[in-house]
């Protein structure tokens, strides 16, 4: 069986390195998304991030969540057709648990499940586990995602 190639979604994503949490995503339909993303090593943030420890803050663990379970699946319900210049996306809300720390380098894998689409907010659930397939965090994230009138 061919592997379904989601090239199409990362090429619509509005951000690029070092900003881009996403390498990769394995999964995308009407119900979710799943993807994956390596946070360098050699990122700026873990300078400071915390001295002599560092893990990737929790505000980057939430912005991966979102790139990969609210933004990818918002892109996949706009359509192949769309143009990335046309793409309006927001974040409104976000709640979330953070259970273990992801280290510099590490691999970690998003999960994300539809909790519903409707007036251009997409709401989903989203895990993050780790490469021993543990929770990492999880939480609630929400979003306007559309096209521009123009």
């Amino acid at each position: 069986m061919e592997k379904t190639t989601f090239q199409w979604i990362l090429n619509k994503l509005p951000y690029s390195k070092p900003f881009l949490f996403v390498d990769d995503i394995s999964h995308v339909d009407s119900t979710g998304a799943e993807g994956t993303c390596v946070f360098n090593a050699n990122a700026e943030f873990y300078k400071g991030h915390f001295v002599d420890n560092p893990v990737t803050p929790g505000v980057l663990l939430t912005e991966c969540c979102a790139q990969i379970g609210l933004v990818c699946l918002g892109i996949y319900f706009l359509g192949e057709e769309s143009k990335l210049e046309d793409l309006k996306i927001g974040m409104s809300s976000s709640e979330m648990e953070f259970l273990l720390p992801v280290f510099p380098g590490e691999q970690v894998r998003v999960v994300s499940e539809l909790v519903y689409f409707r007036f251009q907010k997409l709401k989903c659930t989203v895990r993050m586990y780790n490469k021993e397939d543990k929770l990492v965090c999880k939480g609630t994230l929400a979003g306007m995602m559309g096209k521009s009138n123009g």
